[in-house]
């Protein structure tokens, strides 16, 4: 083994106390999207969370070949996370190929974990197209510039474009017309599961998920929450 790699294999990181419990007497809703909504707004507010609403997206081809990246939570409500994304760039294809898919957040400071997995769908042009209209004009400009997940020779490909589209719209009265193939996807969520880290590696885990078509559920361990959602804990 490798210096460097003993160096990452004895790194450790405090968490909580293992007695700070997070547990289902603790949750603040026991609708998931209200739970988000606390856990987010505590991540926004807490000094050190530089971006609460950077989150991972895992999506995958019809194959089932998985790829993942960091994108930007632009909007939540009952119905789901809303992101931003060029429709042609890789994850935009594979969603279209196969919309199943999955998010992940993580608060460092807070060491709190949400997942989530569902569906994803395109949002209405109107929506993407309000959306992108208050962007900065210079992100409404890049939008345009990067044909995003595309071989390109160099980087003066796009310093070319960006500059020369600038210099097209530097009329601030103009307005930018969206591409067409930029828009937002809706997530709708099956399971969502907290995460709470702990000390001594005895994390707190409590899922929610829809019910079972069967109906066949163990009262011992599944609890009702509201909006038709059930939750559980998990072994860590």
């Amino acid at each position: 083994m490798s210096n460097v790699a003993g160096m990452v294999s004895g790194m450790r990181v405090p968490f909580r106390s293992p007695d700070d419990l997070f547990d289902v007497q603790h949750l603040e809703s026991t609708n998931p999207m209200s739970q988000f909504g606390e856990w987010f707004k505590q991540a926004s507010e807490t000094p050190g969370v530089e971006e609460p609403n950077a989150m991972s997206l895992a999506t995958a081809t019809k194959d089932g070949c998985p790829s993942v990246r960091m994108v930007l939570l632009k909007g939540f409500d009952e119905n789901g996370f809303t992101f931003f994304t060029n429709y042609n760039s890789r994850k935009g294809q594979e969603l279209a190929q196969n919309p199943v898919c999955a998010l992940s957040f993580y608060w460092t400071p807070l060491k709190r974990q949400v997942r989530i997995e569902g569906c994803a769908e395109k949002i209405s042009s109107a929506e993407s197209e309000e959306y992108f209209h208050s962007r900065p004009r210079a992100s409404q400009i890049g939008a345009i510039v990067s044909k995003q997940s595309s071989v390109i020779p160099n980087r003066g490909v796009l310093d070319d474009k960006y500059a020369s589209l600038i210099e097209e719209f530097k009329d601030e009265s103009k307005v930018i017309p969206m591409p067409e193939y930029w828009g937002g996807f809706l997530v709708r969520p099956k399971v969502i599961e907290f995460w709470q880290g702990q000390t001594n590696r005895v994390h707190d885990r409590i899922r929610f998920r829809r019910p079972r078509e069967n109906g066949e559920e163990d009262p011992d361990c599944v609890h009702t929450g509201e909006g038709g959602w059930v939750f559980e804990r998990l072994c860590p």
